[in-house]
């Protein structure tokens, strides 16, 4: 990895940290890291966004519910639908030819499976959200469990973590196997002086 790329690396995950300690207004106010075309501009953009958007439903869970039930429900709908919405566009983006996946799928045929994989994660929780949000509009106020709804978006969102983790474990994989072969090469090839 060159100087470049790890400042890159750095500044992300210092982003990502100050990103998590803010305010949840800070947050929704702030355009983290618009996207670029870029696969691995466009991947950190979605990622941020989803990531906002997992932090926003966790926030409104922790929300206190009793005597508020029908407020406390709809904020966590309203939650459940922008995380939908960011997972979708992450899912979609994923899936560009353009994309990071899409490059190691490429560039790295062993690793295809995996990606395959990961992609399938994405259409799964995907469908997890979508069925969960359904679920939780279709509860009168008044039968609303909210213990059970937050033991069930906890799942949830610790699914999203755990797929997000496979992915970047695949990704640094896939070029750390990248940078390896490059130094390989380089180091095979035969060396020039200046004098030459």
């Amino acid at each position: 990895m060159d100087g470049s790329s790890r400042l890159h690396s750095s500044d992300r995950s210092q982003r990502e940290r100050n990103t998590y300690e803010m305010s949840l207004e800070e947050r929704r106010s702030q355009n983290v890291n618009p996207p670029h075309g870029d696969g691995e501009d466009q991947r950190s953009a979605d990622q941020d966004r989803t990531l906002l958007s997992i932090h926003e439903l966790e926030d409104a869970l922790a929300a206190p519910a009793p005597q508020r039930l029908a407020s406390w429900l709809a904020r966590v709908l309203d939650a459940i639908s922008t995380l939908k919405s960011a997972m979708a566009n992450e899912a979609k983006n994923a899936e560009r030819p353009d994309s990071l996946l899409s490059d190691i799928a490429f560039n790295q045929p062993r690793l295809r499976n995996r990606v395959r994989g990961i992609r399938t994660e994405y259409h799964e929780l995907q469908h997890d959200i979508e069925a969960l949000g359904h679920k939780f509009e279709a509860v009168p106020d008044r039968t609303v469990d909210f213990a059970d709804i937050r033991q069930q978006l906890a799942s949830l969102t610790t699914a999203l973590r755990h797929q997000r983790a496979r992915e970047s474990d695949l990704i640094y994989e896939a070029y750390y196997e990248a940078f390896r072969t490059d130094l390989r090469q380089d180091t095979s090839a035969p060396k020039t002086h200046a004098h030459e």
